[in-house]
């Protein structure tokens, strides 16, 4: 059997230059660091480095300047996400994770993805949406929408924000392609390349990524059971002037906590002599029993910009979302989604709307909050012989974060469970700082099959 080739260390240095100009912290005309520079970053000698660059001058990746050193040369490489640093085992990557979580492998089970199974969604809502749409005029059924999105949605939004506290006027909402397009709009927007973005540690896995395509650098603030630590959140303000901060407040993502009312007033007085703008994403509010605290609300949209979808209660298959910010930034809002998509869709919105206004979304609301309700109890029952406990038992939601036995490595778990047909979802992939190697998040409403906890068994015994 033929041994393994071994990597050189002039390999070592060429593949750490080029990790560098894929993840675009390398651009054409970058000045490399010096050979000597190098040498000492990577700990291999001067020799070993002339070479590398000298290879890597050969495949027309850098290109030498006489006097000035080495530079990269030819086009900006195409982004690649999963290449970018911090290196992460792919069971715990956030990308990873997303892409298992959305293939649809007959008889896969998907207890760490983070939506409703089919048959609990409103479909028989989203079909009377499209028969409506159906008999429409020409223009809903192909015409572009206006910048800010169908007015009759917008007003029913800012109904219904009101009974949050948040006092928007329609012309305070735009609608999105969905939650992810609004947070990637306002990011276009707020945000450039080596800015500083604060996110709860741990945070919903997709921040990560669609952060890592914006090139900012990521600052985690530790989250408890009642919000993000408010002295790490003050100390990371002073330390490294960030411009945003991305959380949820009705229920987190991962952890289904709510915050409290006395840490959200502590959060905005410790924000109050910044210039941070607060993203708040509230795509479980419909789950919740009670309306928890919103940023939003205290703060009267100052600093404070919200975000939601229906991807969760309606169907994540008719994409909409919406923006609820102050007047002047849906304005500037409003000109970047019309640089990047243009009017965006009407078709999406009107059944939605149909859906929404009709009498059969209350129960079908109320009826998916019992289920869950019963679903978690059903979970966390079928855990707790396993040694998993939760690290908070959430008030509402579908959420479930919880600990490993001591020494038990969840990537592992994830590892083992998915070569028998079982989606897990790794805390590290949540965590910016990669400290939950002993968490999982579980989706109570995908975790009723008794077979996810048997593979579960099985793996956790080795």
């Amino acid at each position: 059997m033929p041994r393994p080739q071994r990597i050189t260390r002039i390999e070592t240095v060429m593949e750490a230059v080029r990790a560098r100009i894929i993840a675009r912290s390398y651009v054409p005309g970058t000045r490399l660091p010096s050979v000597r520079a190098q040498a000492a970053t990577l700990q291999v000698s001067v020799s070993t480095v002339v070479e590398a660059y000298a290879r890597l001058t050969a495949e027309g990746l850098i290109s030498p300047r006489p006097g000035a050193g080495f530079h990269v040369s030819g086009p900006v490489a195409p982004l690649a996400l999963a290449g970018m640093d911090p290196p992460r085992d792919r069971q715990v990557d956030p990308l990873w994770l997303a892409r298992q979580s959305l293939e649809h492998e007959p008889g896969m089970l998907k207890p760490g993805c983070g939506w409703l199974p089919e048959d609990w969604m409103y479909v028989e809502g989203i079909r009377r949406g499209l028969r409506s749409a159906a008999r429409a005029d020409a223009a809903a059924l192909a015409d572009y929408a206006t910048p800010l999105g169908l007015p009759a949605l917008r007003q029913l939004l800012a109904r219904r924000l009101a009974g949050y506290a948040i006092d928007a006027a329609p012309e305070q909402i735009m609608l999105t392609e969905s939650g992810s397009h609004a947070v990637d709009l306002i990011c276009r927007f707020l945000l450039s390349p080596g800015d500083t973005v604060l996110v709860d540690d741990p945070c919903y896995f997709n921040f990560l990524a669609l952060l890592k395509a914006h090139r900012v650098n990521v600052v985690g603030i530790p989250y408890t059971p009642t919000g993000p630590d408010v002295e790490a959140f003050s100390a990371a303000l002073q330390a490294h002037s960030p411009r945003v901060y991305i959380t949820n407040s009705g229920i987190h993502n991962p952890t289904g906590a709510t915050l409290s009312p006395v840490t959200a007033h502590r959060l905005l007085s410790a924000a109050d002599s910044s210039d941070l703008v607060i993203i708040e994403d509230d795509l479980f509010a419909d789950f919740e029993h009670a309306p928890a605290p919103r940023l939003a609300a205290f703060d009267g949209l100052s600093r404070v910009i919200q975000v939601g979808s229906f991807s969760k209660t309606l169907s994540a298959s008719v994409r909409c979302g919406f923006i609820v910010a102050r007047g002047d930034w849906i304005e500037g809002l409003a000109d970047l989604k019309i640089a990047t998509s243009f009017g965006g869709g009407r078709l999406a919105a009107d059944i939605l709307l149909t859906a929404l206004t009709a009498s059969g979304y209350r129960r079908h609301v109320e009826a998916v909050r019992t289920r869950l309700a019963s679903a978690r109890d059903t979970t966390l029952a079928r855990l707790a012989p396993l040694g998993i406990r939760p690290w908070v038992v959430p008030q509402a939601g579908m959420l479930l974060w919880c600990q490993l036995p001591d020494g038990v490595d969840a990537a592992n778990i994830a590892r083992r469970c998915l070569a028998d047909g079982v989606v897990l979802a790794p805390g590290n992939a949540f965590s910016p700082s990669l400290a939950a190697a002993g968490f999982l998040r579980f989706n109570a409403a995908q975790a009723q099959d008794r077979r996810v906890f048997e593979v579960l068994a099985r793996a956790m015994r080795g």
